[in-house]
């Protein structure tokens, strides 16, 4: 079952249930995920709507860090409960020591010696990861990896 079918799911689940953060914070998903396909005017994989989840809960760990700075403890907690809904729908994260082997074998497959030749690396280092693990882990990694 697809992760967009998953989400209609959920939705249902959660109307039956009466769960409104649930409900509301996966239609937000589902009207994000719509939007792409009619912007693109095609049907979006697996891996764009894990793109999209992410984009969502990086949205509101952001959101997060702003409530935390206007002393806002209602938006903290209404944050972070929506970014527990999501995170059900993402892979399970790569670790740190996994990420940086697949970095050097990266580095190895592409002969990359300087921070110049980061671009090459994260190219193939984003095929491999796929999703399991977030964007500026992998840019981090890779900067530490091609600096030593």
């Amino acid at each position: 079952m697809d992760i967009k079918t998953q989400l209609n799911d959920s939705v249902k689940e959660a109307m039956k249930s009466g769960d409104e953060v649930r409900k509301q914070t996966l239609r937000m998903v589902l009207a994000a995920i719509k939007q792409v396909e009619v912007d693109k005017r095609t049907e979006v994989d697996d891996l764009a709507v894990i793109g999209l989840i992410q984009k969502e809960v990086k949205n509101r760990r952001e959101s997060i860090e702003d409530a935390t700075k206007a002393n806002r403890p209602d938006l903290i907690a209404e944050n972070e409960a929506e970014i527990k809904v999501l995170e059900v729908f993402l892979p399970k994260s790569m670790p740190e020591d996994e990420l940086k082997a697949v970095v050097q074998a990266a580095i190895a497959e592409t002969g990359a010696s300087a921070p110049a030749d980061m671009g090459k690396v994260m190219k193939i280092v984003m095929g491999k990861v796929a999703g399991r693990a977030p964007n500026d882990k992998i840019s981090s990694a890779v900067r530490e990896l091609l600096q030593k």
